[in-house]
């Protein structure tokens, strides 16, 4: 896979994870672990687009 589809990949599951963030904190009965989980899953992510952004 290119530097840019791997990108790309990254930038969209990034995207996804900040979806499932939102539509967990919206319900009512949320669970506040899987919501720390996805947040430290989104962090990495973003970590690993800055790493490929900066090569």
């Amino acid at each position: 896979m290119s530097l840019d589809g791997r990108i790309s990949e990254l930038a969209s599951k990034h995207r996804q994870l900040d979806e499932q963030i939102s539509a967990e904190q919206k319900r009512p009965s949320r669970d506040d672990l899987t919501v720390k989980d996805l947040k430290r899953q989104k962090l990495r992510v973003k970590e690993q687009l800055r790493q490929l952004k900066a090569s």
